[in-house]
């Protein structure tokens, strides 16, 4: 089964977003700025990427002001990934994308009985094959 791809200007959550130029993270950031996707970065420590206001959490309201979020795509630790479940359903994504190192099989467990596709993925190989 396909599954059915973001549309350009769809609005990602980076968790574990970052400001260092080698981590995958960042370069998602750019990856997804330079195919029209709106990056929305949050990690509590870092104030901004790439010009970008980073939320401190999944909670923060702003988020959720800026629009319906259509993928959450993670770059944290699977403890992180599983303290943030809650939250990411609260989102309500249409999916989540666990990178490599991510993978948290309680947290694929309760995002799917919400009704969020999980997918155990690379969102920079999935971006560069045209298949985000």
């Amino acid at each position: 089964m396909e599954q059915e791809r973001a549309a350009p200007e769809s609005r990602v959550v980076i968790l574990g977003a970052s400001n260092k130029e080698d981590r995958y993270s960042f370069k998602a950031f750019n990856f997804l700025r330079e195919r029209e996707f709106v990056p929305v970065p949050v990690h509590p420590r870092i104030r901004e990427v790439g010009g970008v206001t980073v939320f401190p959490s999944l909670d923060d309201p702003g988020i959720r002001e800026g629009g319906p979020v259509d993928t959450v795509t993670l770059y944290v630790n699977p403890a992180v990934v599983e303290e943030n479940v809650a939250a990411i359903i609260a989102l309500k994504p249409r999916r989540v994308i666990m990178n490599p190192g991510t993978e948290s099989e309680s947290a694929r467990e309760a995002l799917e009985a919400a009704g969020i596709l999980v997918l155990e993925a690379c969102t920079l190989v999935m971006l560069r094959t045209d298949q985000f």
